[in-house]
């Protein structure tokens, strides 16, 4: 999975909204300045994040943003839906469509795999579960593994 920086920044930025107090809008400078986001690209984020109604917004010098809903209820991969469309895809043909045949028939399954494995991590990780730092079980253990790999092959990639 390839992330862009947009939805990078987009994940960043509906974390640092779920931090806020219920109720309480959030200028866009702040979240800018709270995450390093340019602000203006961070402006056409919100917009996006808005019309896929994740986020709420009110105009006006009191005005500001807000989660839609509450971060228990948004997961990761809603918002990486929303900025780069499906979470994972190959060649932007259905799974099912794909023309495998022979030895590489098998490869469905792998990608099907893949796909399943990406939802059970960014689906069922809400922006609550991140902002507080106690992500679901099976993320966290995902997450420890890998550490002791990287530890293991002595490097961070």
């Amino acid at each position: 999975m390839r992330m862009s920086a947009k939805a990078e920044y987009a994940v960043r930025a509906m974390v640092q909204l779920a931090t806020a107090e219920p109720g309480t809008l959030v200028k866009t400078d702040d979240i800018a300045a709270a995450q390093g986001i340019p602000a203006q690209f961070l402006v056409d984020i919100l917009s996006d994040l808005r019309t896929d109604r994740l986020v709420r917004s009110q105009r006006g010098r009191d005005g500001g943003y807000e989660l839609a809903r509450p971060a228990t209820e948004i997961s990761v991969a809603d918002v990486l839906r929303c900025i780069d469309g499906p979470l994972a895809s190959v060649r932007d043909i259905g799974l099912g469509d794909l023309p495998y045949s022979g030895p590489t028939a098998a490869l469905t399954d792998v990608w099907r795999a893949l796909r399943a494995s990406m939802r059970s991590v960014l689906e069922q990780t809400s922006l609550a579960d991140v902002a507080s730092g106690e992500l679901p079980a099976h993320v966290a253990e995902f997450a420890a593994d890998y550490r002791t790999q990287e530890r293991q092959r002595g490097h961070g990639g």
